[in-house]
């Protein structure tokens, strides 16, 4: 497979390479739609034509206001393809946000999603003064300044043998060195920063991830995370450069059926997804009869044992051999079979994996490798491989990264695929997170070992020092919290106070049935976390993760939060981790009450 240096340089050779292969999957009505390349082909260059007819100059910032979908993928190479930035917007965002990204980007046109988008934007537009038009990708539209996607696309069809040649320049005048993309951080705290990435530093992600095994052309993958945050975009871009069929998930809360239906080889997720199938299957088992409830423990220890030894490239004695298949055939095939039934492997970022997850499904089968990025980094520095990994680390450096760690124990890296020109009218910022000597300091706090797998401690910004002097790293802490399925959520507070203590956010879901088994039937979710009997769980799996750390790093005391944590209220990012700031100031007095 030829070298490629921009984005659309790689489209359009994928393209012509195979114009009849697959490339997208879709689901319409009932049934889900095949769209080949060259159908996806066609469908950019309608979109870019459109671009160039309403004036879009080169340069020029188009932002994207939608969730995950094929349109989404097509709008993103066109505008890339008529020599435009891309600058995407989280679909959870308020009127306000998008027009503090639309602004601070200098975007002049704005694509939305669907009527619930374009109400939002239309609600700020009179502080977007520099707005030129906002497309709407699904619906119609009769308010003036308002072209549906299909009319943009009409647009472009009508105007082709005007706009072609002119197209046909922008796409040969776009350089490596050229901006690609302005990405927004969605971090845990402070205002997001636009960080710049060009088109070459997405390429060489994509060559260095290349390199790795396990993916091959004509692989099938689900797409189904926040299209805004780096980690699904990189996603959608190897799709476009190893040559793989991306199935597009309807939504989150549709995802079980659509991996029965779509049948992944691989599987791009966060944690949460991962912690939420652990839960269900050992929901499962709970439910189940005495002897189901052996057979699994059985299998689990089976399976656990033959991990082990595997990792430890110790062999397998007949025995262990046969007692393993067994186990697998009767009980560990079944628990893999709500992922599709041909996942080969998963890969988990956007945030940490706790080690035990990884090894509960290693043990049924399923091998989830954990990587390391950041938005700054597009997005990927360290990934586990099939062939070597290490549970609890997050891989060694991708080829051409450099990583070491400072003085304090920050972790510095520099590669090609680091986004130099740092962050979007933010110059001090810059200028502090990337060194002139090319190292950008991440912000994370870690360790390599002797064969150069990265292990991460915390953010540098999020460490504890209580007020007797110990530094306390939260996320340990909170990870080992998550391993439980009653735990849904934890936030470790403490900073310069006498000892850590904890938010705790519970499963819904298990909160239900734990309240049904203990016959506490009466209250919604606020009251059944006050409930004496509920309360003492959670008391003792704090008690039990507490035993696994130091003392000064334990936990002391803790409150169970009367409402789940959601990204809608502010308090999780897109990637579901928790927004440390926002949920300490909105429950600052039950924190303080916790130090009376």
């Amino acid at each position: 497979m030829a070298t490629e240096s921009t984005l659309t340089a790689m489209f359009w050779a994928r393209v012509a390479a195979g114009a009849h292969a697959p490339a997208q999957v879709v689901r319409q009505g009932g049934s889900w739609i095949t769209l080949s390349r060259a159908q996806v082909g066609d469908r950019v260059r309608e979109l870019a034509l459109g671009l160039l007819a309403r004036g879009r100059q080169r340069g020029d910032g188009v932002a994207l206001l939608s969730g995950s979908r094929a349109e989404w993928v097509q709008t993103d190479f066109a505008i890339l393809s008529a020599g435009c930035v891309t600058v995407p917007i989280y679909a959870t965002y308020t009127s306000a946000q998008v027009a503090s990204l639309v602004n601070d980007a200098d975007a002049r046109m704005l694509i939305v999603e669907d009527r619930s988008q374009l109400d939002k934007a239309l609600a700020a537009r009179a502080q977007m003064p520099r707005l030129q038009d906002i497309v709407l990708i699904e619906g119609e539209a009769a308010e003036p300044g308002v072209l549906t996607g299909e009319r943009l696309r009409r647009l472009g069809r009508e105007r082709e043998l005007e706009l072609g040649g002119r197209l046909a320049e922008r796409l040969a005048s776009v350089g490596s060195n050229d901006v690609a993309t302005i990405v927004y951080t969605s971090g845990t705290g402070g205002e997001p920063k636009g960080v710049v990435q060009t088109h070459g530093n997405h390429m060489a992600t994509l060559e260095a991830l290349a390199r790795l095994p396990g993916i091959e052309p004509g692989d099938v993958h689900l797409l189904f995370l926040p299209l805004a945050h780096s980690f699904a975009r990189a996603e959608a871009f190897l799709g476009v450069h190893r040559g793989l069929v991306t199935a597009f998930a309807t939504g989150v809360e549709t995802l079980r059926g659509d991996l029965l239906a779509v049948r992944p080889h691989f599987l791009f997720a966060v944690p949460r997804v991962f912690e939420k199938f652990h839960a269900a299957i050992l929901a499962a088992v709970e439910a189940g009869t005495p002897l189901e409830r052996r057979a699994f423990g059985w299998a689990m220890r089976a399976g656990l044992e033959t991990s082990r030894r595997r990792r430890a490239g110790e062999p397998l004695t007949p025995g262990r051999w046969l007692r393993h298949r067994l186990a697998d055939r009767l009980v560990l095939a079944r628990l893999r079979r709500p992922l599709g039934g041909r996942l080969r492997f998963a890969v988990s970022g956007g945030a940490p994996l706790a080690k035990p997850l990884a090894e509960f499904f290693h043990a049924a089968g399923v091998l989830i490798l954990e990587g390391y990025g950041l938005t700054e980094a597009c997005p990927v520095l360290t990934v586990n491989r099939i062939d070597r990994f290490k549970f609890g680390s997050v891989g060694p450096p991708i080829h051409g990264v450099e990583l070491r760690v400072g003085a304090d124990g920050e972790i510095l890296a520099r590669g090609p695929n680091i986004a130099h020109r740092g962050y979007l009218n933010r110059p001090e910022a810059t200028a502090e997170a990337f060194g002139a000597d090319g190292w950008f300091k991440t912000g994370d706090v870690g360790q390599i070992d002797e064969d150069g797998f990265l292990y991460l401690t915390d953010r540098k910004k999020d460490f504890i020092v209580t007020s007797g002097g110990a530094n306390i790293a939260p996320q340990h802490l909170e990870n080992l919290l998550r391993s439980d399925p009653f735990i849904s959520q934890a936030l470790v507070y403490g900073d310069r106070r006498p000892y850590p203590t904890a938010l705790i956010e519970v499963s819904a879901q298990e909160l239900s049935r734990f309240a049904q088994a203990q016959g506490i039937l009466d209250g919604d979710y606020a009251q059944l976390v006050r409930h004496p009997t509920v309360v003492r769980r959670v008391g003792q799996i704090v008690e039990a993760k507490n035993a696994e750390v130091q003392s000064h790093a334990r936990v002391k005391k803790f409150a169970l939060v009367p409402a789940e944590f959601t990204e809608a209220a502010g308090e999780m990012t897109p990637t579901q981790k928790v927004k440390r700031r926002v949920v300490a100031v909105r429950y600052a007095a039950l924190l303080e009450s916790l130090y009376e």
